[in-house]
């Protein structure tokens, strides 16, 4: 195994790492975006030219894009329960 490859499996476990222990939901699809890349650069450097292709259409593009469709439609203004009833 060369270098290359063993720095490149430990950036995989730090980004892995680094999208568990995010907590901001938009935050984490950026950081999951940026694991996706990483995971693409992993693939190249196995020599899996279509894995690689692969991971960058979807897991750097394309879902993220839709959690952040799915995150964009799901918060809205919040309303507490005891007011939705009574005007000021």
């Amino acid at each position: 195994m060369s270098v290359l490859q063993l720095l490149c499996f430990a950036m995989v476990a730090v980004g892995a790492t680094a999208v568990v222990l995010t907590r901001d939901p938009r935050r984490q699809v950026l950081v999951l975006s940026l694991y996706g890349f990483v995971l693409t650069i992993l693939f190249m450097v196995l020599q899996a030219p279509d894995v690689a292709f692969s991971e960058l259409a979807v897991g750097s593009a394309a879902l993220p894009m839709m959690l952040l469709v799915a995150l964009a439609g799901t918060s809205g203004p919040r309303r507490r329960s005891d007011e939705d009833g009574k005007r000021r």
